[in-house]
Parts: C-alpha cells; sequence; structure tokens
C-alpha cells in the first residue's frame, strides 16, 4: 500500500480533498480504500488531473468519474461519468451510518468495482463496465455532496494486468437450467447463496443415521461421514444404522449437532456442562474445550453463574482455514474426510462414468452440498440420484455420460479437500477448460470460481481462442469472455497468424473482436485476411491472394458457405482508406472484388478517396489503429532501424551499447566460442576479417549455424534481413533462414538454394522475408547452412561478421 493515512479528514459540503498520495501508479487502473464517516453521500471523483478544494464533479467539463455511495438519502448507489448518471440503484449493501464503514473501490480500464471491508479485492458488492473507458483517470479526490463527510485510513494500491481483483469479481452465477423441483429445493435449504452443510441439519435429505434421544425417543436424523469426521460416534458402516441416547435431552443433542453443521451454537448456561459431556462422549474436543472455558468464566462471575441466559458459542476463529471450502470453517477434519474418500468407509453411492466403468465410492451427503444435480433425480446423463433419504428405493449408484474423465477426478477430489490439483504433465489450459464446463454442468460454485480465477491468471495470446470457444455457452463467463475479446483484440496480429485456431469462432464473438476499440493491428491488410480465412473457415494460413486464386474457379457461395452473408457484414470494419494505393488497385482487379459487390465498393470508395486526398481536397475519415508491434523498417544495408541494434539502444532509452554485453540478446554458434567464433561480433558496429560458426554433426550430418535469441517476452515478425561476409572468399551458397517459438522447433522462413548474391569479402547483403510463414511472430532466428561454402580447404564455416533483422518488433 500507498504511504497510510491515519489522521481524520473532514471534507464540507461541495468541497473535494486532492493529496499528492491519492493517485494511480498507472493512469485507469488503480484501487482505493478507505473507512468514511457520513449520513449519507460518500462521494469519490476520479478524475486525469488534481482539482482545487472548492472543486466540485457537478461542475466539472474534463473526463472523470464519480461514485456516491449513500445517495438519496442514504439509499441508493450512484457512478456518474463525465457528470451523468449511468448507473442508480438500491440495495446492493452499501450504505453510510454515523460510525466509520470501510470500504474499496477499483478502476481497471473502465472495469468499475465497489466493495465494502477493510480488506481490498473481497466483498464486491457492485461492478460496472464502461463500453468507453477513459484511460488516464488518476487522481483520487474525496468529495461530499450536502453535509460533512469523514474520512481516515485511505490508502491507495496498484492494479496489474491479471490482478487479483479480476478473479475476486468473477460472477459465478447459479446453476442453469432448474425446473420447479429444484426451486423447491432452493426454497428450501434457503437458496443457493447459503447452500452449505447448514441446510442439512436435521433434515431428512440424504440422512443414514438415526438418532433416538431423550425420553420421548425423539428420531433425529444425521450423515454418518460428517459425524465421523468431527469426532467419534462409534459409527460402524456395516452395523445400525441408529444411535440411542435415552439419558441426553434434545435441547443438548440439537446444540452438538448444530455446532457440527454450521460452525456455531446457542445454549443456556445452565446446559453448558450437559454439553461438555456429550461433547467429550464424542470427542468433539473444540467443544468441549470451549464449554469448560466459559463455565469457568461464570465461575469467577458468580451473579451470572445459572442465571439462565442463553450464550453463543463459535468454532475458534484460530482454527479457521484461509481455504475456499466451506468445511473448512467447521469443526470437520478435512484430512479425516479425505481418508473416507481413499479408504471407501461409510461411502453409500457408486459413480460409473460411460466408456471407464466404476470410477469412485462417495458420499451422498457430501455431492448434496456442492451439486444440485447430484441432490435430486434428473433425466439426461444421469440417472437414479438420491433425494430420498433412508429410503430402501434410492440407489446407490450414479451413471454419468459425455464426461471428462480427468477433469472429474480433479472435482471430485475438490469436493473432499477444497483444493485443485492438476499434475506438470497435463494440459493445464484444456483440463482447466473441460474442469470449467463440469463445475458449471453440476453448479459447483467454488470449483468454477477457481477455475476463472485461473484462467485469468495464465490468460495468454495462444490461449485466448480456445478458451473463446468454450466458455461462450457459459453465462456465468462473461468476465472471462471480455478479458479475453480484449486480448485478442490487443494482440490481433499475433491471434491471427500464430495459429488458425480464431476461424473456428463464432460469428458474434468474432465480430466483436473486429469492432473492439482495442483492436491492435500492423495493417488493415491484416484485417483483411483474418475475415477471409474465417470466412472460408481456412485449415491452413494464407493471404487474400490466395483467396482471390480460388475464387476464379469457384463462386462466394461455395467458398464460403453460410458465412458468406457474415463476411460481407465483417467487410465493413477494415479501413480500406489505410491500405497503399498499389494494394487497393490490386484488388480492384482481383476476383474477389468481382465476385463480391460489397468489397468492390468498399475497395472503390477508397481509392477515390486516396486519389482525391492526394490533392488535399478532403481529410482522412479514417484512423490508423494501434499496433502491438514497433516497425522496424530495412531501409538500406548497415542501416540503424533494425531489431538488433534497437535492442542494442535498451529499446529507445539509451545510447547504444552491445546488445550481447548488455544481455538483451544471446546470440550461439553452432562451434565453441574463440577467437574467431566470437557472439558480439555478429551485433557490433565494428567489421571483423575473421569471424565464422564452425561444423557440427546433427542427425548424422555435417552442418553450421548461427542462432539469435531477441529475449524472453519479446517477439519479431520478420520480413527483412540482413548479413555481412567477413573478409574470407568461403561465400555461402545453400542455406536457411528460420524462426522458432522455442528455439528446438524451427520454421522456415526463407529458403536460398545457389544463391550466389554475396560474391565479395566484407560484402552486406539483404533479402526479404516473404510467404505466409512470414506473418507469424518468433523469438529465435537462425541463418544454417544446408550444404558447403566455395571454400574447400573449411566448407562448412559460415563466414558472416554481421546480422540484423527487420520487421514488426514487440
Amino acid at each position: 500500500m500507498e504511504k497510510k493515512q491515519k489522521k481524520f479528514l473532514t471534507v464540507a459540503p461541495f468541497e473535494c480533498a486532492w493529496h499528492d498520495d491519492l493517485r494511480f501508479r498507472e493512469a485507469g487502473r488503480g484501487c482505493v480504500a478507505f473507512d468514511a464517516f457520513a449520513h449519507n453521500d460518500v462521494t469519490i471523483v476520479f478524475r486525469e488531473s488534481a482539482g482545487s478544494q472548492h472543486y466540485h464533479y457537478k461542475r466539472d467539463n474534463s473526463p472523470h468519474y464519480t461514485v456516491i455511495i449513500g445517495s438519496h438519502r442514504n439509499k441508493r448507489l450512484n457512478i456518474e461519468v463525465n457528470g451523468k448518471t449511468v448507473v442508480d440503484v438500491a440495495g446492493v449493501d452499501l450504505c453510510c451510518s454515523s460510525t466509520f464503514q470501510s470500504y474499496w473501490i477499483s478502476i481497471y480500464d473502465g472495469l468499475i468495482s465497489i466493495g465494502k471491508g477493510r480488506y481490498p479485492f473481497q466483498n464486491l458488492v457492485f461492478q460496472w463496465l464502461d463500453s468507453n473507458p477513459n484511460r488516464s483517470v488518476q487522481y483520487v479526490g474525496l468529495s461530499s455532496w450536502d453535509r460533512h463527510v469523514g474520512y481516515r485510513n485511505f490508502n491507495v494500491l496498484p492494479l496489474m494486468q491479471n490482478h487479483m481483483s479480476l478473479w475476486k469479481q468473477v460472477d459465478c452465477g447459479e446453476y442453469n437450467g432448474m425446473d420447479d423441483a429444484d426451486e423447491e429445493l432452493r426454497d428450501k435449504f434457503g437458496g443457493y447463496d447459503n447452500w452449505g452443510l447448514q441446510g442439512f441439519l436435521e433434515n431428512w435429505e440424504l440422512s443414514d443415521v438415526i438418532i433416538i434421544v431423550g425420553a420421548e425417543e425423539r428420531a433425529v436424523p444425521a450423515h454418518k461421514v460428517i459425524l465421523a469426521a468431527s469426532g467419534n460416534f462409534g459409527l460402524n458402516f456395516f452395523g445400525e444404522n441408529c444411535i440411542h441416547l435415552q439419558d441426553v435431552s434434545y435441547p443438548i443433542l440439537h446444540a452438538l449437532l448444530e455446532y457440527i453443521y454450521t460452525g456455531h451454537t446457542c445454549i443456556q448456561e445452565s446446559h453448558l456442562n450437559s454439553l461438555k459431556s456429550l461433547s467429550l462422549k464424542f470427542e468433539v474436543i473444540t467443544l468441549a474445550r470451549q464449554c469448560e472455558e466459559m463455565m469457568e468464566r461464570f465461575k469467577l462471575n458468580k451473579k451470572r453463574f445459572d442465571s439462565g441466559r442463553s450464550v453463543e458459542i463459535s468454532y475458534p476463529s484460530s482454527q479457521l482455514n484461509c481455504g475456499t471450502l466451506f468445511l473448512h470453517k467447521l469443526p470437520i477434519d478435512v484430512n479425516r474426510l479425505n481418508n473416507f474418500r481413499l479408504s471407501g468407509e461409510y461411502t453409500d453411492v457408486d459413480i460409473y462414468i460411460e466408456g471407464h466403468g466404476k470410477v469412485a465410492r462417495s458420499h451422498r451427503i457430501i455431492l448434496g452440498l456442492w451439486s444440485f444435480p447430484f441432490t435430486k433425480s434428473i433425466g439426461g446423463s444421469y440417472t437414479q440420484m438420491f433425494t430420498n433419504g433412508m429410503s430402501e428405493s434410492v440407489s446407490s449408484e450414479v451413471h454419468l455420460k459425455d464426461v471428462y474423465f480427468e477433469a472429474f477426478k480433479i472435482m471430485f477430489e475438490f469436493m473432499y479437500t477444497g483444493v485443485v490439483y492438476m499434475e506438470d504433465n497435463m494440459d493445464i489450459d484444456t483440463l482447466l477448460l473441460q474442469l470449467l464446463l463440469l463445475a458449471d454442468q453440476f453448479g459447483v460454485s467454488l470449483l468454477h470460481q477457481e477455475c476463472c480465477k485461473r484462467l485469468l491468471e495464465h490468460l495468454s495470446e495462444d490461449s485466448v481462442c480456445q478458451i473463446l470457444q468454450v466458455i461462450s455457452s457459459i453465462p456465468s463467463c462473461k468476465l472471462i469472455e471480455e478479458s479475453c475479446e480484449r486480448k485478442f483484440s490487443m494482440n490481433f496480429d499475433y491471434c491471427t497468424t500464430a495459429s488458425i485456431d480464431f476461424v473456428m469462432l463464432d460469428k458474434e464473438t468474432f465480430g466483436i473482436i473486429l469492432q473492439h476499440p482495442d483492436l491492435t493491428v500492423t495493417s488493415e491488410e491484416r484485417v483483411l485476411n483474418a475475415i477471409l480465412l474465417w470466412g472460408v473457415k481456412a485449415e491452413e494460413l494464407f493471404g487474400w491472394d490466395r483467396v482471390d486464386e480460388i475464387m476464379l474457379n469457384s463462386t462466394p457461395e461455395v467458398i464460403f458457405g453460410e458465412r458468406l452473408k457474415s463476411v460481407e457484414e465483417f467487410l465493413c470494419y477494415v479501413r480500406f482508406p489505410l491500405l497503399s494505393l498499389v494494394v487497393l488497385k490490386k484488388l480492384e482487379k482481383s476476383n474477389i472484388c468481382r465476385c463480391l459487390p460489397t468489397l468492390n465498393n468498399l475497395v472503390k470508395e477508397a481509392t477515390m478517396f486516396l486519389e482525391i486526398g492526394a490533392s488535399g481536397s478532403e481529410k482522412d475519415p479514417k484512423h490508423h489503429r494501434r499496433s502491438s508491434f514497433k516497425e522496424l523498417q530495412y531501409i538500406c544495408n548497415g542501416d540503424g532501424n533494425g531489431v538488433l541494434y534497437f535492442a542494442g539502444t535498451s529499446y529507445g532509452e539509451h545510447q547504444w551499447v552491445n546488445p550481447v554485453l548488455s544481455k538483451k540478446v544471446n546470440i550461439m554458434a553452432s562451434s565453441p566460442l574463440s577467437r574467431f567464433t566470437d557472439p558480439k561480433v555478429l551485433v557490433s558496429r565494428t567489421y571483423q576479417g575473421t569471424s565464422f560458426a564452425g561444423p557440427r554433426m546433427e542427425d548424422g550430418r555435417n552442418t553450421s549455424w548461427w542462432t539469435v535469441d531477441i529475449g524472453l517476452g519479446h517477439q519479431l515478425i520478420c520480413n527483412y534481413y540482413t548479413v555481412r561476409q567477413d573478409g574470407s572468399r568461403a561465400f555461402i551458397r545453400n542455406w536457411r533462414f528460420q524462426g522458432s517459438v522455442d528455439g528446438n522447433n524451427w520454421t522456415n522462413l526463407r529458403v536460398h538454394e545457389n544463391d550466389v548474391t554475396i560474391c565479395k569479402p566484407g560484402q552486406f547483403a539483404s533479402w526479404p522475408v516473404v510467404g505466409a510463414n512470414a506473418l507469424l511472430p518468433f523469438r529465435f532466428f537462425r541463418l544454417v547452412l544446408t550444404d558447403t561454402t566455395t571454400d574447400t580447404s573449411n566448407p562448412w564455416n559460415i563466414c558472416i561478421c554481421f546480422l540484423e533483422l527487420y520487421g514488426y518488433f514487440r
């Protein structure tokens, strides 16, 4: 946290307090936490620059957000954008009072989250996403409306991408697809939000043991595995399903069971000794100790002892586990409970998965704790599930189909331990998606939230397409879906070239990405190519010129099928005036334009604009989009525009230093380092007369190579490269220029066969990189000989003293 302000601050009506410490580290992203004392209208202003003491947001014309807690006489929550109300809601558990209350408000690229409590990112009570976010707000003002407001303990926290706040805000929602019986079940147990073991307290649902209590022989239902995990009740799975307690009154037993099932109970002081005795009998040790401690305190104060008043007993806070599993908040030994799962003790149901047979033995009560579908009989892929308590008609088997076995094992273990365990050799992204679907299918809310959290934490350009294909069918994953769409949009070049998975996205999702305000590309031609690739459901990467060739012998109806109408809609999202006149002229003469009237009109309109615009009679109607890549364009041999030179300047921040020495890049050779095999020579600005990488044996044959690693977190879409011959006459003739993502698997970017370009010592030579692979981003690049050089004495030495790469870098 930033420097903590402990002093009390009072803000008068129609005024605002601005402090240097109340400022986000990163514009548009931050969280402010504070305590407020007010009868109504706690007002927080987020602005691009600090205002004055007499500032008031109603009179401010500059961009700003305003959050008003307790507006309309302490009844509503308001959010205003630039003075206009966009949110006005009641009943969101936010209010002001005559005592200090703790609140937190976070902003993340227009996502405003508001919570109550001392700990930020917990107890979220409201959230709103600005469709046109203000990413410049940075200063925080503490204001008031018509009464004085007291503030204290205000702190500012930074928010990073994939911060905890994102997944804490995931709306797990409710299990969908309920029928009338589901609603009845919800009413019985008090609602899904409160779903837990308390709903089964003295309830016949899923019970498998009866406790006969008192002289009146009252029958009280319970659950063996719960009792066995919280104490020693002398239960035997193969024995009678009945416990007799004739010398115990019902209120005492009820207090014991209530403590086990809910973590707290209330009892008269005069019954403490009886409750202690019963707790000791069944070895519920924490309750017995608490009873004894209370009795000792009352003995010290005899005036209060046997007064007939009630006392509350709660499971000790020191015993609480920070895990998400609600069983951790109860006097239940989770390790013992998990051992019952492993040993099969007290289990009463077998689980079968189609294609795998019997996969587990479980306890109805544990499954019922987590999942509505497991708590009632439903059709489809579930048969003969359990809801009738101890009736003989209850099935002891559950048969599932269309369930991913590995994901089910993880979910099943989570139900007992609260831990999501995945082995290192598993495909984590795929498994998380399968697990998310399963958690949503069975309504396991906390597991659903854990999956959402992990997906957001590990979200990458390589996983967004796969995730989007799955979660679009899950309404409760809206935040993840929006995060993936934004990630895709900001890395459009990579996501549409690194793989072809994006063509499987549905129309709505792909359309949102194409219209996204954060769409970031290096060229509008990339957008056009992506639309056409999506339209034809391509299985490999290519450009619009390939589609043009296909169109020569076919029709749009055949090529695009049911996506033809969508393609015509998407073409309107391409900013054709940003294409070069050369490309537009080529498009104008193409078969695509001839067969697609929409494209033809757009291209002609753009061409006309550029020709008219050249005379200066019109302004450009289209703005350039941002690019996630920096264009480093080849100008001439030996220029200072390449990637390796750029790395030597610390990416434009400092004077040039050899990037190998500053460890910005790493260069490796096929032969050991020596006087004449020196990696830093290849990126130096000084000519070296002798510089070579020697031969080595790979896969049973000779080869030699120079490899460049541009650094972790960096990528280059290479469209040109330059080499310089050293002072020898060992000229290369057959070689390959290759790229790699991991340094192990190589992709050919340009293949040279009998290339006689280099024919003089010290000569520069440069080549463009074209073709489909030239669209792909890589981290590693290498020149590798495929045949001997012109030198007969050392034919496998690759003798170059300079290398430079060009293209789109990030």
